[in-house]
């Protein structure tokens, strides 16, 4: 009973949901700003009026997302000061300043413009109004930044002292902790993966349509869209993240020692990244493996002779410099994570391939069962994201500020267990609810379709009779 209503593993788990729900909005907010914004642009420079409409309707999709991101954003923020009044205090000066550059620029920056977007249709002429969308979209591509530079400090905290007579850490260099180079690396991997999440809402949508040949004009367009945006953020994807990972064995060679369930420390062949195993927690035995050889030193070290240090000798390493504790992560959650998160991203693309093989030079498949495929692969990328969240949240463990402040020691010392149970009982109730209003929502917007083009005079190029988005 004790455990049950333990103040940190509830906290934790509190944190941990509220992150995540909040997190499902997130990526989709951001590509899909960039989605719009594109399909906008295409209008602007071509005229075409399938273009008009796809912007309108992905736009519906847009502001629906974002009104439910800034609800569930705004709670997870009141948690800092909840449930983790210690860590607030102990980093607040530090943590705080980019989430206040997040709140005061990024958001009202965005906020602002979606407003003239919603309300400029037929007030701004087309060139101001298609930049206002692509302000909203520079707006919350600020927004994701100064979030991840927020939580780079945590993963490798810099541009700091420690006060030592108040117990806590001072800024001393904002510029040092916007330019983290954890920050730096983490950025445009996540920005990426966004565009494959929007990538994915856009596949899934158009292939429902088409699957039942209806607005073809409007969803062949966005299906090839989605489909090769999904390839091109897969790919650079790939790539930022494997440059995320040298930087991950730089700051936090437990984290990728903890990918791979390295115990031991080793190099070249015998460092292999095993793409499948079982065995016992401990590591000692290995049952069944199905290993790359020299691959997890190629990816720790970018040569296939590196060396990569196991968990054992970075435990004794902690222990030298942090004193007695147990400094590695759960194992299992971080290698599991960690290989979902590649597979589910992989996955995501090997459908877009294989659409765009099946609609090669205008072929439209005739099996239904290619579209049902296409449209339920929605979830891939973003269960992917939630993977590499997890990942880098789990394999950080036991820390809350890497080297500064444990998570035992980061959670509120007056809240009790029972306070947070009931607060978590009763956001997953509610949250549970938004989820269903949300996934309603977005399915009623997506099913109706695009509304019929608008009347556009042919000498001007401008929309007649035009209203607002809804």
């Amino acid at each position: 009973m004790n455990d049950i209503l333990d103040p940190l593993i509830l906290s934790r788990w509190q944190f941990g949901l509220t992150t995540i729900y909040h997190f499902l909005f997130v990526p989709l907010t951001i590509g899909m700003a960039v989605v719009v914004a594109t399909f906008q642009t295409a209008w602007y420079r071509t005229g075409r009026a399938h273009y008009l409409q796809l912007t309108r309707f992905f736009g519906r999709v847009f502001l629906i997302n974002f009104a439910m991101g800034v609800v569930t954003g705004i709670v997870q923020e009141f948690q800092f000061g909840m449930n983790w009044s210690n860590y607030s205090r102990f980093v607040g000066d530090v943590f705080g300043a980019p989430l206040a550059l997040e709140g005061i620029l990024a958001f009202f920056f965005e906020a602002a413009f979606i407003g003239v977007w919603i309300f400029g249709w037929d007030r701004l002429p087309k060139g101001l109004h298609l930049a206002s969308m692509w302000c909203v979209s520079a707006g919350t591509i600020m927004s994701a930044y100064f979030i991840i530079a927020a939580n780079a400090f945590m993963q490798h905290p810099v541009g700091y002292v420690i006060n030592q007579a108040k117990g806590r850490a001072e800024l001393t260099d904002i510029w040092a902790v916007l330019t983290n180079k954890v920050a730096l690396a983490a950025f445009p991997h996540t920005l990426f993966a966004c565009f494959m999440v929007a990538a994915g809402v856009v596949i899934a949508v158009a292939s429902w349509h088409l699957a039942r040949n209806q607005n073809l004009e409007t969803m062949m367009p966005a299906l090839k869209f989605g489909l090769w945006t999904m390839v091109a953020a897969g790919a650079l994807t790939v790539l930022t993240g494997d440059q995320l990972g040298l930087t991950m064995v730089d700051t936090q060679p437990m984290k990728m020692a903890a990918a791979e369930a390295l115990y031991n420390t080793a190099t070249g062949k015998d460092a292999s990244f095993s793409v499948f195993t079982l065995g016992t927690p401990d590591g000692v035995h290995e049952l069944f493996s199905i290993r790359v050889p020299y691959l997890l030193s190629f990816l720790s070290t970018h040569t296939f002779n590196g060396t990569v240090e196991g968990i054992n000798d970075l435990q004794a390493q902690y222990t030298q410099v942090y004193g007695p504790g147990n400094y590695k992560p759960v194992i299992w959650v971080t290698y599991w994570s960690f290989r979902w998160m590649i597979a589910l991203g992989v996955g995501a693309v090997m459908v877009s391939l294989a659409g765009l093989w099946l609609t090669r030079k205008g072929r439209f498949p005739q099996q239904r069962w290619v579209w049902r495929i296409a449209t339920w692969a929605v979830p891939l990328p973003m269960a992917a994201m939630i993977m590499g969240w997890v990942f880098t949240e789990m394999g950080r463990q036991p820390w809350l500020v890497f080297g500064l402040l444990r998570t035992s020691d980061g959670v509120s010392p007056n809240v009790t267990g029972l306070e947070v149970l009931v607060s978590l009982v009763v956001f997953t109730l509610i949250y549970g609810s938004l989820a269903v209003v949300e996934f309603r929502l977005i399915k009623k917007v997506a099913q109706e379709g695009p509304a019929a083009p608008a009347e556009v005079d042919e000498t001007t190029g401008e929309v007649k009779h035009e209203v607002t988005v809804y």
